[in-house]
């Protein structure tokens, strides 16, 4: 006999079920219904344990979770929005410190507080201590809404802070007291400037483990550092505190009331972006995802534009050009009436896959975008002081860019001389392994190998490569020398 408590049970969750006597696992049991709502429903979770329930209808579940995304919070948008993030050296804080500015201003009602596992919450990242992809977290202060991107330190996820970093419109530098300044620490100033963060706040970490003279120095460094990057970096604020303090309670001096001085600095230093609402929304793709019984997720931070729900849309990018439309936005499990440009969101669509979708595709309103494998560019090349080659380079080189959340090997073609040098200021064309969204005025980052070689804006798009050309992007050395001796 089913017992009154878990009829009662069922009665309230509105989920129709059937006897069995077959024994299933209860996660097949509620596999298809949002566990949130019904984990308030002890007698029914204690009775689904048992395996002798399953669900008669998948139609009556399916109108469980219409009706639990229904009641969803609706985003209000009450205050301006701006992204940040914290880069830095690998294991300086910068995930602490993700952590301890939510929990701090989670005291005050304006955040939900996330422990540093739930931030670096992948495997990989729980076994080896270190954050690998980027993690996105929302909070406020008593003025601004913001979309927090935690970057990854280490130097093999170099690729994923610049995806990161890509989508800030001002950064939070974290340097450890301990350490100084170190080599991602350098690296991500430099990347940072390139892409186009102009604003840039300090907070030097783990002062409790540090003698003050030691922390004077690292500003002083961390200063130097600033203004050799391009950077003013005696007006730049710089906060000193430990994160660790802060999400322990302890030694509220450089605690909590540091990381409060530190959001005070944020709202005040970095200014409010004004954002490009007339255009053609365009939206690059950071991450895809599938959700069961509701379609495809995609997720990223909107550049341009608005995206409402029932827009039609259209993915770009290797060599696909995908017609699909919005059913449903999203940011930070809230729900969004209206995305507009700088909103960190996920956006439902209808008709395509998530096989289909890869990061770096773009969004957008169908047909404002092509995808372009050849381009010119002005770029700057980095000096060996800066961080770059020690030795110049030639035609044909092939090199790695990055631009928005793709990257993609190029080859390069010098129009104008033999060879450049590094510290140069030079013309570029450059001829893309495959075709990807670009645009007049877009902003991009040349690598080689573990090396940042470059930084460039693209300055004219040209046509599309013919299948030679495209066939030389492949060849040696020694075969394109026997077609110059061919010639001759």
């Amino acid at each position: 006999m089913m017992s009154q408590a878990f009829a009662s049970a069922v009665s309230r969750t509105g989920v129709v079920l059937r006897w069995n006597r077959r024994s299933l696992s209860t996660a097949r049991i509620l596999r298809s219904v949002t566990r949130q709502r019904l984990a308030t429903s002890t007698a029914f979770i204690k009775s689904c344990q048992s395996g002798n329930y399953i669900p008669a209808s998948t139609f009556h579940l399916q109108q469980y979770v219409r009706q639990y995304a229904n009641e969803k919070k609706v985003f209000e948008r009450t205050k301006p929005h701006c992204n940040v993030g914290t880069i830095g050296h690998v294991d300086h804080g910068k995930t602490t410190l993700t952590a301890a500015i939510t929990k701090v201003l989670a005291d005050k009602q304006l955040a939900e507080s996330k422990k540093y596992n739930e931030i670096d919450n992948a495997p990989e990242e729980k076994a080896r201590g270190i954050t690998i992809n980027v993690a996105h977290v929302e909070y406020q202060t008593e003025t601004r809404h913001y979309g927090h991107t935690d970057c990854p330190g280490h130097a093999d996820y170099i690729k994923n802070m610049i995806t990161g970093t890509a989508q800030m419109d001002g950064a939070i530098l974290v340097v450890a007291a301990t350490d100084g300044a170190m080599p991602q620490t350098r690296e991500h100033m430099l990347l940072a400037k390139q892409i186009g963060i102009d604003h840039i706040v300090v907070f030097i970490n783990k002062v409790d483990a540090a003698d003050q003279e030691m922390v004077e120095l690292v500003e002083m460094e961390i200063r130097e550092l600033l203004t050799e990057m391009g950077y003013d970096g005696d007006k730049i604020p710089v906060v000193k505190g430990s994160a660790l303090c802060a999400l322990e309670d302890k030694n509220p001096e450089i605690g909590s009331e540091a990381i409060l001085k530190l959001l005070e600095e944020v709202d005040n230093f970095i200014p409010t972006p004004v954002r490009e609402l007339d255009k053609p929304f365009l939206l690059p793709v950071e991450n895809v995802y599938s959700i069961p019984g509701r379609g495809t997720v995609v997720t990223g931070r909107l550049e341009r534009g608005v995206v409402k729900k029932g827009m039609e849309c259209e993915f770009v990018g290797y060599n696909k050009v995908l017609k699909s439309t919005v059913t449903g936005v999203e940011m930070f499990h809230q729900i969004l009436e209206e995305a507009q440009a700088g909103d960190q969101l996920g956006a439902l669509v209808r008709g395509v896959k998530r096989d289909d979708i890869k990061r770096g595709m773009v969004m957008c309103k169908p047909g404002s975008v092509k995808a372009l494998d050849q381009l010119e560019a002005q770029v700057y090349i980095l000096s060996k002081e800066e961080g770059g080659r020690t030795k110049p380079f030639m035609s044909f080189i092939q090199l790695q860019m990055f631009s928005r959340t793709w990257d993609c090997a190029v080859q390069v073609q010098i129009p104008d001389k033999e060879m450049v040098m590094p510290g140069e200021d030079t013309k570029l064309i450059l001829r893309l392994i495959r075709p990807m969204v670009l645009e007049q005025g877009q902003r991009f980052t040349l690598r080689d190998g573990n090396l940042t070689l470059g930084t460039g804006v693209v300055t004219n798009v040209m046509p599309a490569l013919t299948e030679s050309q495209r066939s030389e992007l492949t060849e040696g050395k020694k075969a394109r020398e026997k077609k110059v001796a061919a010639k001759k």
